[in-house]
């Protein structure tokens, strides 16, 4: 009995705290969904800010906003039934206009501007948003996105410090669920994400955990690390980790909904459902010191591991990957020399990579599992160990003759080298690089052979074992040495 009085008392005292914050139905908040309710959301967090910071309070209602300008140790809080709806831009009101910036060229229009956003914040430090209450985004197109008083992303945050988003759901919300740019220390977890184009963004941060999410990005990438130049300098995104979070490209909506449903197959770019865990593309800085654990991809593109701007890549542990439903490489590393960088930028690299325990079910068999350098840079030292790969299968013994294209500086995409002429791996420009305990198996026969080796310097196969052999070629090989096949 007195533990469950402690109980009881220790919520009370949470809902009293919660009450005793700047609730921003007192600061003239209607939350009935038609009324813009930003100028008091606006005018409670300038009330707080003037005592050295508080807890905004959403109480439940749906609050139709423009721009919600953060400030230091501001704490939103969302109660469940809470709504904070992102309206439709007008000619008369409209969110906050995209900062000028000179270095738009090197990044994606997103990525350069922080002000045309529902949530934002420039140099803060000490941000929480979290409750069990809903952030609704307008979801603006691309194109819609650049116009004057449109806003592109639900939160936006650029060089803060000690960042915690938690418990939310993010619904709908244009370019960004989420945009994190040289912030430090920063905490997501237990957040749900179903949207229309990204989930996490996190660029050129430092010291990141991201925990426990659910997200579902059917047009676009679900969680990825950038390193781009849009602070006009080179920043590397490092000291992350990934872990226990879902990641899948079903029908936008359907994943809060429990349907999960896969009537829509193309994403924009024509490439089928996105939705992945993605390292790059913009890499003008590098990735150092990560890694991710214990997720599951579903319906979606690969792993990625790409640069191709400059930066090193290097140091990054993952494991414990569920994988199905696979539209492309369950496995992708690039090395390219895009260069969307300042000119005089030098080629990147990607080295001490470590991918172990990936159970992959139902996978496209067109690109098999993609290692790619490029001439006079090779990726370095790889262990790929304990993978289990179930491809569809299928693939004739015509494409087995093809020599897929170096395409140095195209956007980087298991498509860019068209169908591989291999059924398990490709690999080119590659140094020291082991694979043990593989096993590739194939719900149709596939012609091609099994390993594609081009350029390849120090090659220890263990215990790698294919359904499909001894009836088709183990190896393609061209300039390669050391290799050892046991």
């Amino acid at each position: 009995m007195k533990k469950l009085c402690l109980i009881l008392t220790l919520a009370l005292i949470s809902i009293s705290d919660y009450a005793i914050g700047y609730n921003i139905r007192d600061y003239g908040a209607i939350g009935d969904g038609k009324t813009i309710d930003s100028p008091a959301i606006n005018q409670a967090i300038e009330a707080a800010s003037a005592n050295g910071g508080g807890l905004i309070y959403f109480p439940a209602g749906t609050y139709r906003s423009y721009s919600i300008r953060l400030k230091d140790n501001i704490h939103l809080y969302l109660e469940n039934g809470a709504v904070l709806e992102a309206a439709p831009p007008s000619a008369k009101q409209g969110y906050d206009e995209a900062e000028p910036s000179e270095y738009t060229k090197y990044q994606d229009f997103g990525h350069s501007h922080f002000k045309n956003s529902l949530i934002w914040g420039i140099g803060l430090k000490n941000i929480r948003i979290d409750g069990s209450g809903t952030i609704y985004g307008y979801g603006l197109t691309r194109e819609e996105s650049r116009i004057p008083g449109a806003g592109n992303k639900a939160i936006a945050l650029r060089e803060c410090i000690n960042v915690d988003i938690r418990d939310l759901t993010l619904n709908h919300c244009g370019h960004f669920a989420v945009l994190a740019t040289g912030v430090e220390n920063m905490t997501i977890s237990h957040v749900k994400v179903d949207t229309n184009r990204d989930g996490f963004d996190i660029d050129c941060c430092r010291n990141v955990h991201i925990s426990d999410c659910s997200i579902n990005t059917p047009w676009d990438d679900a969680l990825v690390l950038k390193a781009s130049y849009a602070l006009g300098r080179f920043k590397d995104t490092e000291k992350v980790t990934i872990a226990n979070c879902f990641v899948s490209g079903y029908d936008q909506g359907t994943m809060l909904a429990g349907t999960y449903e896969t009537d829509e197959p193309q994403a924009p770019d024509q490439g089928f459902n996105t939705g992945r865990i993605k390292l790059g593309t913009e890499s003008s800085g590098g990735f150092k010191n990560i890694t991710i654990s214990n997720c599951i991809f579903e319906h979606c593109r690969g792993l990625a591991l790409e640069t191709v701007d400059g930066g090193s890549l290097e140091d990054v542990c993952i494991t414990n990957i569920s994988m199905k439903d696979i539209v492309n490489a369950p496995i992708f590393l690039r090395l390219g020399a895009r260069m969307r960088s300042p000119e005089g930028t030098p080629v990147g690299s990607m080295r001490h990579i470590s991918i172990s325990h990936i159970n992959c079910d139902n996978a496209d068999s067109r690109y098999s599992c993609i290692l790619s350098g490029i001439p006079g840079h090779p990726i370095e030292d790889v262990s790929l160990c304990d993978i289990r790969i179930l491809y569809k299968g299928g693939e004739t013994a015509d494409k087995a003759t093809l020599v897929p294209p170096e395409n140095e500086r195209l956007y980087p995409e298991p498509w860019m080298f068209g169908d591989i002429p291999a059924s398990g791996f490709f690999l080119r420009h590659v140094n020291r690089v082991t694979l043990e305990n593989i096993s590739l198996s194939y719900f149709k026969p596939d012609a091609r052979p099994t390993f594609y080796l081009e350029d390849v310097h120090g090659i220890d196969l263990i215990r790698v074992k294919s359904t499909l052999e001894p009836t088709v070629n183990r190896f393609v090989q061209k300039q390669v040495t050391g290799l050892t096949d046991h």
